[in-house]
């Protein structure tokens, strides 16, 4: 990466920053520019004065969020929602909060629907990779305006290949676990520093014609509380544990919580849930895709470790057609068998039903607890 790529980068990073510290972003192409805020640090009383100030500013939702709320937008764009003069704090606080609406779903009252354009998708993308809510305020930049930092659209939009260019290995250490001795782990990092994934190594991997290998997404609940709202902690267990009875393996450990929604947004899914939405809707009515994840990382990953070829656990069809696309072969899918439990066979019928993951009968493991709907 070049050092003016460099520095396009760090002001993306720091564009972050200053919407989740509630500052104003100006986003621009070269010839149009917006000012961009954050609608979730604002508060209420940071609304009511934005709103005193840009009596026409615009609401910039993602199309997953709007198709939530009832607004008729492709769920692949962003929807934009001039706000009319009589909008209020309340009112708007209506449409981007993270609990489930109270009143009638469509377009309120006095705004104006249109999709969002090339500006307005990278702001409200600038919000989403913030670990925000991504729903911003924007409205068009003046002679005058102000702003904590300036960046490019494009450069904002393009993040996820330059993180995906630069990621490289830092340091390599032994790391012996309960399930094995001989552990390895590695840190791969971006230039930016933005992006950070893992790699642990059991034995000798590359020297294996297709060693065993598992992506795991990182889940805080799950690894460390061994929550039983997922599977995901019983998964990362068993895996090592298959590789250390092998002699090698790898575990990709992905730093992508909550299907790539952050842990803050993870838990305000989780209360969702908890009143009646199951796992997809629950991400795509706080404004993410089902699955915002991005396995591009973890085939750069196994190609620097040398391995081209492998037995992935999984169950997950996506992630045997990403590694695929991404040049890196599989051989055999071993399929990840954890029993169910009352509190997340709810949440593993989504997994089957909603986003096609080969699971076996599901009921196996209850030991004759009820199998309604669970919480996960």
């Amino acid at each position: 990466m070049t050092p003016a790529a460099r520095g396009t980068r760090a002001r993306v990073v720091a564009a972050e920053r200053v919407l989740s510290g509630g500052g104003t972003c100006l986003v621009h192409d070269g010839t149009s520019a917006i000012l961009v805020h954050a609608v979730e640090p604002l508060g209420e009383p940071g609304l009511a004065e934005w709103l005193a100030a840009s009596p026409t500013a615009t609401l910039v939702l993602t199309g997953t969020r709007a198709q939530a709320l009832g607004l008729a937008v492709p769920a692949a764009s962003c929807a934009a929602l001039e706000l009319g003069p009589g909008t209020t704090p309340t009112g708007l606080a209506g449409l981007v909060g993270p609990g489930l609406p109270t009143g009638p779903r469509g377009l309120p009252e006095g705004c104006t629907l249109r999709l969002g354009t090339r500006l307005e998708e990278a702001a409200v993308d600038l919000a989403k990779r913030a670990g925000l809510i991504p729903a911003v305020l924007v409205r068009p930049a003046g002679e005058e305006s102000r702003a904590d930092v300036s960046v490019e659209a494009e450069a904002i939009l393009a993040r996820s290949r330059d993180d995906l260019a630069t990621l490289r290995p830092l340091v390599e250490a032994r790391l012996p676990v309960a399930a094995t001795e001989h552990g390895r782990l590695v840190l791969f990092r971006s230039a930016s520093g933005a992006v950070e994934h893992l790699a642990f190594l059991v034995g000798d991997p590359a020297s294996a014609p297709a060693p065993l290998v598992r992506l795991h997404s990182e889940c805080f609940t799950g690894d460390v509380f061994g929550s039983l709202r997922c599977d995901c902690g019983e998964q990362l267990d068993a895996a090592l544990a298959q590789m250390a009875e092998e002699g090698a393996g790898v575990l990709v450990y992905l730093r992508q919580e909550g299907r790539g929604i952050g842990l803050l947004n993870k838990l305000r899914a989780y209360r969702l849930q908890d009143q009646g939405l199951d796992t997809v809707d629950a991400n795509t009515h706080l404004g993410f895709l089902p699955d915002e994840r991005d396995y591009a990382f973890a085939a750069k990953m196994l190609r620097t470790l040398g391995i081209a070829r492998l037995r992935l656990i999984t169950n997950n069809p996506e992630k045997l057609e990403a590694l695929a696309r991404h040049g890196v072969e599989i051989v055999e899918r071993v399929p990840s068998s954890v029993p169910a439990n009352r509190h997340n066979l709810f949440y593993l019928e989504t997994k089957a039903r909603r986003s096609g993951h080969l699971l076996r009968a599901l009921g196996a493991g209850l030991g004759g607890l009820p199998a309604g709907r669970g919480t996960g």
